[in-house]
């Protein structure tokens, strides 16, 4: 599952966003003029950016998120092709990086990390335990190792072990719930590669841009054409790290001023052929779940990369949402203030729909003469109930990105103005 412009609503500085692609102290800048000269014996400096958030950018990470909820519950392969959201999400978050690295190094990884591990803790809090509630015994599986695994839940720089079944078919869960709990954790470790790799990533684009723009995708290439492929979880690991390597790099792109020095209709005219290449590869390559780009690599990597490319340079660097999104406005700050935990959680309260679903089949008079309509509707149903259980989870532990980012912790932060009380 991130612009010269003035302060928005009352979060726009808000150090939380910043774990999941906004800034501690403004978010991602769309340049606006070009650098000041340097001297010819030094690097040249990236172009300067005025403070303040960029909206457009708020609007990109909020619908990313959304359709990824939506594609857990219906699974349909046409919404990885419609919008690629974890691209989009990378590509924020890398030009947010590249901003925050004017500072030191260290200091900005540390931060990011900081961010990251209290909601992550939370969530390893609730569902190991779980796991071994319902009778996981890893050391019988997977034996020693299984404790440096455990690890992963802790400090997610790889895969953490879960059992494929666990609990019953019959039960409150389907068995496969751990399986459907841990599939957003593979972002969060593609997250902190990218993170702990980006000093080095943005050295490297200033010295040598285009080529540390388009290598990633040559390496996915490389990968995705099974000429040379590493197995095991490292093996996904690098795969991910490849796939989506361009679209962090184009985050750097954004907040340099790239886009700028290129004239719009190359970068769209070149981007569109290299999305039109994922899906001629894709069509050569398709799975069980068809079009479904997530299980194509190399058709992910080209087709997010494009259409990233194409998001970017169209940026309009909204001070304020538009008059036809102001409706909008309130729940587009609750997603970016609640990115976190909102990823982290989704799967799980999915799963937890089904259970609430199904107290309908007990209200008399229901079964049989509705259930066919239930039935029929279960997976809306699932959409109804889930944003309801995602409102529960940001108020019960949303506020642990708050904490996170060593700030007041706030039960609802939708941006909304507070009520004053009217004197009497």
């Amino acid at each position: 599952m991130t612009s010269g412009t003035t302060p928005g609503p009352a979060y726009g500085t808000d150090p939380a966003f910043a774990a999941f692609g906004t800034d501690a102290t403004a978010q991602l800048p769309r340049v606006r003029h070009k650098a000041e000269p340097a001297a010819p014996a030094a690097t040249p400096a990236p172009a300067a950016a005025r403070p303040g958030r960029d909206r457009y950018l708020d609007v990109l990470r909020t619908i990313a998120l959304v359709r990824v909820v939506v594609y857990h519950i219906f699974g349909w392969a046409w919404l990885t092709i419609l919008f690629p959201s974890m691209g989009v999400m990378f590509a924020l978050a890398g030009s947010l990086m590249a901003r925050s690295l004017k500072r030191p190094a260290a200091g900005v990884i540390r931060g990011r990390i900081r961010r990251l591990l209290p909601p992550m803790w939370a969530f390893s809090l609730t569902v190991v335990p779980i796991m071994f509630y319902f009778g996981w015994e890893p050391l019988k599986e997977e034996g020693i190792w299984w404790f440096l695994k455990l690890a992963h839940y802790v400090f997610p720089v790889g895969a953490p072990p879960f059992p494929w079944h666990s609990g019953d078919k019959a039960g409150l869960l389907e068995d496969t719930w751990a399986v459907q709990a841990a599939g957003p954790l593979w972002y969060i470790r593609a997250y902190l590669w990218f993170v702990i790799a980006s000093p080095l990533l943005l050295w490297a684009f200033r010295k040598l841009p285009w080529l540390t723009l388009l290598a990633p995708l040559g390496v996915t290439a490389v990968i995705g054409s099974g000429l040379f492929t590493i197995p095991g979880e490292f093996g996904n690991a690098l795969t991910d790290f490849a796939v989506y390597g361009s679209c962090w790099v184009l985050g750097f792109a954004h907040n340099d001023g790239l886009f700028q020095k290129v004239p719009r209709y190359i970068s769209v005219s070149v981007s569109t052929l290299i999305m039109a290449f994922g899906l001629w590869w894709a069509s050569w390559h398709l799975t069980a779940d068809g079009w479904d780009l997530n299980d194509i690599p190399l058709a992910q990597a080209a087709w997010s990369f494009g259409f990233c490319v194409i998001l970017l340079q169209y940026s309009p660097a909204w001070k304020e949402l538009p008059p036809r999104l102001k409706g909008f406005d309130t729940v587009i700050t609750l997603a970016n203030n609640r990115a976190v935990t909102i990823y982290l959680w989704h799967n799980l309260l999915i799963m937890a729909t089904i259970p609430i679903i199904d107290l309908l089949f007990q209200i008399p008079g229901v079964w049989p003469t509705y259930s066919g309509y239930i039935e029929s509707a279960y997976t809306t149903l699932m959409l109804i109930v889930v944003w309801p259980l995602i409102g529960l989870m940001i108020m019960a532990v949303g506020w642990l990105e708050d904490v996170a980012a060593q700030r007041k912790p706030r039960l609802w932060p939708n941006g909304a103005p507070k009520k004053r009380s009217q004197p009497r």
